[in-house]
């Protein structure tokens, strides 16, 4: 019972930690007078996926590298077939001429990457599959290249100032929010990690499946709040620029730090839930040409929820 607490515990510091770093660093970025619009590009944006970063720090210090793996691929199928579904669920949601033709392949073209980056053994005929640090470096630049391109189309973004936080606090109170934020992520980073290699163990389960379903799920928390809430406000842009954008920052900087700071041996086994990251990246593009144009319609995402059911069974078998 108190894995099962710590395990919580560890998913509720992670997330309000990223709150509370996202409220203080945006009351910071105000005191120095810049826009909601780069706010909401950058700290709120890399504030939900930082769950994502400081599990896979602490799983990639700790050799843990199957967690690290399994949360990256795990919460990218979770952000489509998950968040997506349930959010065009409750509203459908229109998406954008540019994120269809540009965002949508950029992060197909993501995953595509790791998937060449990490099949040594297949490919070059290797020993082993592992992503190198120098894989790191250039999932890193990829990763400029996008920041780059979300600049140039900030403007044409409709609501991202309700993302922002509005309030601005005392300078003193700001630098303790980002501080007590650090200190949640830390702490539930941490609990999560050795939580979920001790739940792995004690199910007889792998610690890739655990992070490709618990792990991945809890830390995705963010990202669905986000888009379900987008959607129910009908900020539709937002909704769907967010679980692309994390996709996208998952891989190509998430990832990209945690096989820096450990290179991340990879197995076949995982080239399974690859090619269901490409499944649902491919079904995602397909279905903006059913139907109505560039729209996801409520019965296009209970399809994403029964597939999602679906590959949760999977893993459940495996």
């Amino acid at each position: 019972m108190l894995l099962y607490v710590l395990l919580i515990a560890g998913f509720v510091l992670l997330i309000k930690g990223a709150d509370f770093l996202v409220n203080g660093a945006s009351s910071i970025a105000r005191r120095f007078h810049v826009s909601d619009l780069v706010i909401g590009l950058t700290i709120v944006a890399f504030g939900t996926s930082t769950p994502e970063l400081f599990v896979n720090i602490f799983a990639s210090t700790k050799g843990n590298t199957d967690i690290a793996i399994g949360n990256i691929l795990g919460s990218n199928i979770a952000n489509i077939l998950l968040i997506l579904g349930v959010s065009s669920i409750i509203y459908p949601l229109t998406v954008t001429k540019g994120t269809v033709w540009k965002e949508i392949p950029f992060s197909l073209l993501a995953i595509l990457v790791v998937g060449v980056l990490a099949n040594d053994r297949l490919i070059d005929k290797s020993n082993s599959s592992i992503l190198l640090r120098t894989d790191g470096l250039v999932l890193l630049s990829f990763f400029i290249i996008f920041l780059y391109y979300s600049a140039s189309i900030a403007k044409r973004i409709e609501g991202i100032e309700e993302l922002v936080p509005s309030k601005q606090y005392v300078l003193l109170r700001s630098l303790l929010w980002v501080m007590f934020g650090l200190i949640g992520l830390t702490v539930g980073g941490i609990l999560i990690v050795d939580g979920a290699v001790q739940l792995a163990m004690r199910l007889g389960m792998s610690q890739s499946v655990v992070g490709l379903t618990i792990v991945a799920v809890g830390t995705s928390l963010p990202e669905l709040a986000t888009s379900a809430m987008a959607a129910y406000k009908k900020n539709v842009e937002i909704a769907v620029g967010n679980v692309v954008g994390s996709n996208i920052f998952n891989i190509f900087f998430v990832l990209a730090v945690s096989s820096i700071i450990r290179p991340l041996p990879f197995k076949e086994t995982n080239n399974i839930d690859i090619g269901t990251v490409i499944l649902a990246e491919l079904l995602l593009f397909a279905f903006m040409f059913t139907g109505r144009r560039r729209l996801l319609d409520r019965w296009e995402g209970a399809v994403f929820l029964v597939l999602y059911t679906a590959y949760i069974i999977f893993l459940a078998v495996r």
